[in-house]
């Protein structure tokens, strides 16, 4: 029983709702998904039952957002099977604040170079907790001056290289501090695709020092050569792996299938029953 652990739906960047994620995950035979959008819970317990309903296990998740301002990258953290969900409404709320301070100057800036409104791009974002850089795109292509979601406007407005770029970057805490936050919930961390922060496992490393549970191995951004150092790094470490399609739908870079890549199984159930193991060894340390 393999699963995907990195899908997004309407409520963050993703353009399907919950409901149609669960049934499209059915479809293809997917049998446990974990609903990891953005800086937003709200779809952990109607995603466990809509699940149930339909036979597929949803592992409760979210991608939490972190600014390294040393290095001055984002940097994402994916957080499972939280004991205490509320203690991270708080980190949430704050994050979207974030997110939605600098998408307001994106989309200003946007309809200052194109002809649309900031109506209809919040209009693209219905029913979603933020305005992403994919619901400007998504404006500029009901009005037939994009030609799809990722085409050549997409990197003239939201690449640093472009000179006319329109990049508002939002701040949000560091990693170390987000990664302690999830423990605080009780909560699994792992880092998502590491590979795209640095060559040298920085990031990483800092992370494990301060108790990282896991890091994510399969997904499409990682080589074959990139996830034979992850596992080997996960092995040395103790580290549990996970992988996921990153799944967006309409909103996804080419084409991403659900399920395209996922957590083998044996892995999976040590995902799952990583909390428990732990306690057990807790318990073993403190009869010595």
């Amino acid at each position: 029983m393999s699963g995907d652990l990195h899908c997004h739906t309407k409520l963050s960047d993703g353009s399907l709702g919950i409901d149609d994620l669960v049934v499209l995950a059915k479809k293809q035979g997917i049998k446990t998904i974990a609903i990891t959008d953005h800086d937003c819970l709200a779809g952990t317990v109607r995603g466990k039952l809509i699940g149930e309903r339909h036979g597929v296990n949803v592992v409760p998740g979210v991608e939490l957002s972190c600014t390294d301002k040393e290095r001055g990258i984002k940097v994402y953290l994916l957080c499972y099977l939280s004991d205490s969900p509320d203690r991270l409404e708080g980190l949430c709320h704050r994050n979207l604040l974030a997110s939605k301070r600098a998408s307001q100057y994106m989309m200003l800036k946007a309809a200052q170079h194109y002809p649309i409104t900031p109506e209809l791009v919040l209009k693209c974002a219905s029913g979603s907790t933020c305005v992403y850089k994919q619901h400007i795109m998504h404006a500029l292509f009901e009005c037939g001056i994009a030609g799809g979601i990722y085409d050549d406007i997409y990197y003239e407005l939201f690449t640093k290289e472009s000179p006319d770029n329109i990049l508002v970057e939002a701040r949000y805490p560091e990693p170390l501090e987000v990664l302690e936050s999830i423990h605080e919930a009780g909560g699994i961390a792992v880092l998502s695709k590491p590979c795209d922060y640095d060559d040298d496992f920085g990031i990483l490393n800092e992370l494990i020092e301060q108790g990282l549970d896991g890091i994510e191995v399969w997904n499409s951004s990682t080589s074959n050569e990139q996830r034979e150092a992850l596992l080997e790094k996960a092995k040395s470490d103790g580290l549990v792996v996970t992988g996921g399609s990153d799944f967006h739908g309409l909103y996804n870079k080419g084409k991403v299938a659900l399920g395209s890549e996922v957590t083998p199984t044996a892995q999976l159930n040590a995902l799952l029953s990583y909390k428990s193991k732990k306690k057990k060894q807790m318990k073993a340390l403190q009869t010595i």
